[in-house]
């Protein structure tokens, strides 16, 4: 079957031939149908598979014909993420290069004032994070009331960040008639009851195993102690030798911290979390896009719908508190037929956590032995330095925040061998202290609680 089956129109599938796709993959084969004739749609399919093609292609068709009014889109799309928002928007830029349509892209560490300049110009496609739609909605600069087609994306990433509530109050003011298409990876009892309360008679398209990893993606893990991984990670990667590799960190801290001693070491890193701007977060990205680095240290901001072209490996530097992040962490590589590979770091700690991805994959995952690596070595020499380095620097922190002191003085400023500690002068109670202590026999002031201040009992 071919995309011209599907009953797409020539301008589309000029674009998507263009862009060198030729057979449509199961979701989009029997997606794309059902979204042209109009039918809300519940749809489930493991990361990878080409979900975002199989709404974008056919809403191109939809809106092919009619107008955008000001700040009144034709179509909504909402993600969880920016990049996954931004992988979006690229999507109808390349699959929609052949009709005029208009597009705004609405997500957080982006000027309101150029986002606000393209709603008064009116646009058919409206791509958005919940939270940045909402505050163009309170400023007043947008109108949800013409809005044909709606599209959330990645559901359960929703649900999992805490998005629900935002997205409940968006579809609130979203005509009652409109068409609605529903994406997950994962359909548990929490989504199917939100698909229940969104969408009217839709079809579900199921075309893997819920929660279900790919079968193109080659899996490992390795138990080491938690003061070798480190040295571990650089041992797979030297043994390895990826094109190119994301690093999954649980923690930002320690995104930074993976990152740090890969540069130090001589790899060519990048890393990618919440906490950094969006333009940098953004040129992070199209760096380990264009090849200019090889391995990305990220957060799980980068373990959903993110599209890197030929990733050859992942590697969890931590195991995923979530079972299901797993699944959408190794989804990253072996995608659209390819084979790709994907290393799990574990140690005693997360034992629990490794149980439960297990248990939702439905198979063990083998054990590898790491190169240079056994579970009795103590570390390298490298290794010890980090760790030291680590210590000193949050050490720092800490004492920079904890010691703000009258006297200015911090906990790292050296003592002098004749001045006593804080214990030793409750030997010697100031005259203060000893007129407070002969006082302590005076009948308490009424209405004060148990304190009563020092200047109230004197003589």
């Amino acid at each position: 079957m071919t995309f011209s089956d599907l009953g797409l129109s020539d301008a589309v599938v000029s674009a998507v031939t263009d862009a060198g796709y030729t057979t449509p993959t199961p979701i989009q084969e029997q997606a794309i149908p059902h979204v042209l004739m109009g039918r809300d749609i519940l749809g489930c399919a493991q990361t990878g598979t080409g979900k975002t093609a199989s709404f974008t292609l056919p809403m191109i068709d939809i809106l092919a014909a009619g107008r955008a009014k000001a700040r009144m889109p034709r179509s909504l799309i909402l993600c969880p993420t920016r990049e996954l928002a931004a992988q979006v928007a690229d999507n109808f830029v390349k699959y929609g290069k052949n009709n005029q349509l208009s597009m705004a892209l609405l997500i957080g560490g982006v000027a309101f004032s150029e986002q606000e300049q393209k709603l008064d110009r009116g646009v058919d496609v409206l791509i958005a994070t919940p939270g940045r739609l909402l505050d163009h909605f309170e400023r007043g600069r947008i109108l949800l009331t013409d809005v044909k087609v709606l599209v959330i994306d990645e559901a359960d990433r929703m649900l999992d960040m805490g998005f629900i509530p935002d997205v409940e109050r968006i579809v609130s003011l979203l005509p009652r008639i409109r068409q609605t298409l529903f994406f997950s990876a994962t359909i548990s009892k929490e989504i199917r009851k939100l698909a229940d309360a969104f969408l009217i008679n839709p079809k579900e398209i199921t075309v893997a195993a819920a929660s279900s990893a790919a079968e193109t993606v080659k899996q490992w893990r390795a138990k080491v102690a938690p003061k070798d991984k480190r040295a571990a990670l650089r041992s797979l990667i030297d043994s390895e030798k990826p094109t190119n590799a994301i690093i999954f960190c649980n923690r930002k801290r320690d995104v930074g911290v993976v990152h740090r001693s890969l540069k130090r070491h001589g790899y060519n890193a990048v890393e990618l979390h919440g906490d950094m701007s969006q333009p940098d977060r953004m040129k992070t990205l199209q760096r380990f896009k264009d090849g200019d680095a090889d391995l990305l240290c990220a957060s799980d901001v980068a373990a959903r719908g993110l599209d890197i072209a030929g990733l050859s490996h992942v590697f969890n530097f931590d195991v995923p508190t979530h079972a299901e992040d797993y699944v959408h962490r190794i989804g990253r590589t072996g995608r659209a037929g390819r084979e790709g590979r994907a290393f799990t770091l574990t140690t005693s700690e997360e034992a629990k956590y490794l149980q439960a991805i297990i248990k939702l994959i439905g198979k063990d995952i083998p054990v590898c032995e790491i190169p240079g690596l056994t579970a009795a070595d103590g570390g390298d020499a490298a290794q010890e330095e980090e760790r030291g380095e680590e210590k000193r620097e949050r050490g720092g922190r800490r004492k920079s925040r904890s010691r703000g002191g009258r006297d200015g003085r911090s906990d790292d400023t050296p003592k002098a061998d004749n001045v006593t500690d804080f214990p030793a002068k409750e030997a010697r109670p100031s005259k203060r202290r000893r007129n407070r202590d002969e006082d302590a026999d005076l009948e308490p002031v009424v209405g004060l609680g148990d304190h009563v201040p020092a200047f109230l009992l004197r003589k």
